[in-house]
Formats: C-alpha cells, sequence, structure tokens
C-alpha cells in the first residue's frame, strides 16, 4: 500500500514537472511569435549599454514614426558609422559641354508628404481614398476640405466601422491594394495605416533607355520623394560616351519632374572593368547607392529604398502601400510582368527582383550598398544579425504581387533595332556570350527579325503565349495613354500575325 501509494506521488510530480516545461514552452513560443507579428522592440527594455540604446534610438523610427535627430545628425554630417566609405572624390565635368555645372553636387531636402491619402467618411472611418467607394460625391468634398486633421485621426476611427472597398482594394481601410493582398507577406493582419507616410527614394542607372524613363517617372511620380538617376561618360563596356540623361535635363525635356531628381554623375570607369565585366555592374550599383544616399538630407530611419534597373518598372499602387502602412517586413521585393523587345512579347512567370528595404537596414545591415541588397544574402551579412536583434524582429523577406499577380514590369531589350544596336557594343564584357561581339548580330535587318519572331540572339524562338493591349497590367498606364508615340512598344511592328 504505501509503496503504490509513493509510486503514485512520483507520478503526479512528473506529470507538474511536465506540465511546467510545456508552459515553459508555450510561453517562449508565444513571446517568439508576438515579436516577430507584432514588431515589438522587446530589447529596448532588455538592453541597457548606452551603445545599444543608441542603435535601438535610431531604428525606433521604423516602429513608431519618431524622427531621430542624432541619427539624422549624424547622417547630414557624413559622420555615421555606417555611412562611411561613401565616394567622395571631386566630379569634374567638361567646361565645354554642360552650363549649370553643380549639378551633380547638389544635394537633396527630404520633406514629409501632407497629400491627404485618407479621408473620414460619415460614418467615421478612416478611408484610403483611392480604394473606398462614395456613393455621396457632395459629402465626400465637403469632407476633403476637412482633411487636415487627417494626421489626428487616421487611427481614430469609430471601432467597428469599416469603409467600403472598390474592387482591387482590401483591408478595413481599402488601402491594401490586390498585389499586397496577394502576395506572400506573412504579417497582413498586423498593417495599420501611418500618420505621417514614409518618404521613398528610387534609385537607377540610365543608359539610353528614356522612353521607360518617361514611363517611371510618370508611374511613380506622385509616390516616390526623389529619384536618384546615375550616368556615366563611360558604357558598362568602358568606351566613352556622351551625357545624354544631362543634355534631356538641361533642355528642359524632364521639367515635369526635374524636382525630383537627384543627379549622379560617375566620371571613371572602374579597375578591372573591361576584363571582368560583373566588376562593372556592381560597381555602378555601388556609386549609384553610395553618392546619392551621402547627398540626401532629412533622412529618416523609416524612409524606403528602392534600387531598380532601367528596364525595371514597379507599380504605383505597391510603392504607395510601402509608403502608407506599418506593419511589413523587410527586405521587399516586386514580382514584374516579364517582356523582351516590347510589351506584345510577354514571357512565362514573373522575374522577383529583391528591391527595397528601410533606411535603417541599408545602412546597417548593407553598408549602405545597393548591390548587397540585390543579391538577396542579407543573412550572412555582419550586420544583419545586430540589426535584427536591436529592432527586436525578424526579417522575413517577401514580395509584392505573385507569378499572376504582376506589381510592374520588366521590359527587356526594349528599344527600337537601333537602340538594341547601341545595347549591344554597351554591353559589360560578363555576361557571355556577349552578342555584342558578333559582327552578325549588329545588323539591323537581324536585329528587326528577332523583334518580329521574338527569337533570342542565340537562335531559339520561344513559343510566348498571346498578348493584347487591353489585358490588365499589359504596359504602364502613361505609355499606352500615349499609343502614337510609343506605339514600337506597345505592337509588334514587324508582323501582322502576332501583337
Amino acid at each position: 500500500m504505501g509503496r503504490s501509494h509513493m509510486s503514485a506521488r512520483m507520478r503526479v510530480r512528473m506529470y507538474k514537472v511536465f506540465l511546467l516545461c510545456l508552459l515553459g514552452f508555450c510561453v517562449i513560443s508565444f513571446l517568439h511569435y508576438y515579436k516577430a507579428l507584432q514588431n515589438i522592440p522587446l530589447l529596448q527594455e532588455l538592453s541597457s549599454t548606452s551603445s545599444h540604446l543608441k542603435t535601438l534610438k535610431l531604428v525606433s523610427g521604423f516602429f513608431w514614426n519618431v524622427p531621430d535627430t542624432e541619427f539624422l545628425s549624424h547622417h547630414n554630417n557624413h559622420k555615421h558609422d555606417y555611412l562611411k566609405g561613401f565616394l567622395e572624390a571631386k566630379v569634374i565635368l567638361p567646361d565645354d559641354t554642360f552650363q549649370n555645372g553643380d549639378l551633380h553636387e547638389r544635394t537633396f531636402i527630404l520633406h514629409d508628404d501632407s497629400t491627404p491619402f485618407f479621408i473620414q467618411t460619415k460614418s467615421g472611418a478612416m478611408c484610403f481614398q483611392k480604394g473606398t467607394k462614395m456613393s455621396d460625391t457632395a459629402s465626400q468634398r465637403s469632407i476633403l476640405q476637412q482633411q487636415h486633421h487627417q494626421h489626428d485621426s487616421i487611427n481614430e476611427g469609430k471601432k467597428g466601422v469599416k469603409c467600403a472597398c472598390r474592387q482591387g482594394w482590401h483591408g478595413p481601410h481599402c488601402g491594401i491594394p490586390t498585389i499586397v493582398q496577394h502576395s506572400d507577406l506573412s504579417t497582413k493582419s498586423k498593417l495599420m495605416p501611418r500618420k505621417v507616410p514614409r518618404r521613398v527614394i528610387n534609385a537607377i542607372n540610365i543608359n539610353h533607355e528614356f522612353d521607360l524613363l518617361h514611363a517611371r517617372f510618370h508611374e511613380l511620380a506622385d509616390v516616390v520623394d526623389v529619384f536618384f538617376v546615375c550616368e556615366s561618360n563611360f558604357t558598362a563596356y568602358g568606351d566613352p560616351r556622351p551625357l545624354y540623361f544631362r543634355q534631356l535635363i538641361l533642355n528642359g525635356t524632364f521639367d515635369y519632374i526635374k524636382h525630383k531628381i537627384l543627379y549622379i554623375f560617375l566620371d571613371h570607369f572602374p579597375n578591372g572593368g573591361r576584363s571582368d565585366g560583373w566588376i562593372t555592374d556592381d560597381y555602378l550599383r555601388t556609386y549609384l547607392t553610395k553618392n546619392g544616399m551621402s547627398r540626401i538630407q532629412g533622412l529618416k530611419a523609416d524612409d524606403v529604398f528602392i534600387i531598380d534597373d532601367a528596364d525595371e518598372i514597379p507599380a504605383r499602387d505597391g510603392i504607395l502601400f510601402l509608403k502608407l502602412y506599418d506593419g511589413w517586413t523587410e527586405p521587399v521585393g516586386i514580382h514584374m510582368r516579364k517582356s523582351l523587345y516590347g510589351f506584345y512579347w510577354r514571357q512565362f512567370g514573373t522575374l522577383n527582383v529583391l528591391s527595397g528595404c528601410t533606411a535603417a537596414m541599408l545602412l546597417m545591415v548593407y553598408k549602405g550598398d545597393g548591390i548587397l541588397l540585390r543579391r538577396r544574402s542579407y543573412y550572412t551579412m555582419s550586420g544583419f544579425r545586430e540589426y535584427e536583434n536591436f529592432t527586436g524582429r525578424i526579417l522575413v523577406p517577401w514580395a509584392i504581387g505573385s507569378p499572376v499577380h504582376y506589381a510592374g514590369w520588366h521590359c527587356s531589350w526594349c528599344f527600337k533595332p537601333e537602340g538594341i544596336y547601341y545595347k549591344l557594343i554597351s554591353a559589360q564584357n560578363g555576361d557571355f556570350p556577349r552578342w555584342g561581339d558578333y559582327k552578325e548580330k549588329q545588323n539591323l535587318s537581324y536585329i528587326q527579325e528577332l523583334i518580329r519572331t521574338g527569337g533570342w540572339f542565340d537562335g531559339t524562338v520561344p513559343d510566348y503565349p498571346p498578348t493584347d493591349p487591353k489585358e490588365h497590367m499589359y504596359a504602364p498606364k502613361y505609355l499606352l495613354d500615349n499609343y502614337e508615340k510609343y506605339g514600337y512598344l506597345l505592337k509588334n511592328a514587324y508582323t501582322k500575325e502576332k501583337g
């Protein structure tokens, strides 16, 4: 009887130990999950050293939209630890070529965007204008007159009151576009509109993609706060070239967007770039990012940085979402519709380009180097764990859009035959075979035949799916609205059977 009683007591004790361990495991799992989804910087309360507090203060703006004067001061004075190494070589332009020789030295001051993206309805809900059905135009107009109160009430709408969303928009505020709703973002239930929008930086290198550049500017003009546009007086192959884009800026071609352009001039060709073209390819993005970021004033830790190639055009709604909402993770990719020679030759699938992150992540993890963002190797970098630990968040990459929901356009080799010829001879000496080295590939008649069939320089002719200019996300709206001018990109000029 005694042994049985003792055995029962031991079993009860074992059960208690087991339950306590199980409870502890559940608590730890819950805290880890809660931290990841709620983006709560738990380590703020656990860290006591001054160095930790400084770093936490730097990234606090990402979560709570609190400007950090110390971060801004260090950045603007080029003294911040993560800004060391920025390229500061004096750029000299030929005196006989241009006026306004300081264009490449100007700084850009970021200001908060006061655009009233959200409005308050009669029912008291705060709704995203574009995504919300407004049945009473008169009442909407009266509401718009009171939008200066937006910053105080954007998250203070009546509880339980939701907005009536238009097709293509989701969420209680109707501000989540379909390309985010159907993305792989794991924190959709935690998204909330910001009181003050982020500022967006879009960085690109330019050679002669000027029609696509117009399309980008018109697509993103009211969303992006500053465009970094880098131009060199050398091609990617290392040959001298005129500064075409600078000429277009000075002759007024881009006056409609000039106030948002930070012109970056690369006046030298990187050592070793002629023999190894990938050195050039990397260096172009490195110089673009570091030179541009060193000339920005008023930067906040939670501003958005996006780097694209000139033939990659993000859709407006996806970038606006990053600007207006808190709760998404980083880094951010973009699923882009793939086209060749023109939007009429649509390729299968999407191009998922890892393109964006916050300014804090750019500086702390990628050391201010845009090429490192594109490489998808952030988890191997020395600053990754430090940044993740100091923010109290798990960095989870995701992409706007999906393979069936395009969030932008990638139009490869999208030029007239003369433009394709110029790209052939300008291409880097690294992406082999380098078709510009073959004289027969430079023949304009041969290039026209490639455009007609959708064929490639290696002789293959893929079977691309049929396209229709009326299909959703066929091409950027600006090009479609100016069909006569940009028809060569929208309809195959060399065949009647397709396009």
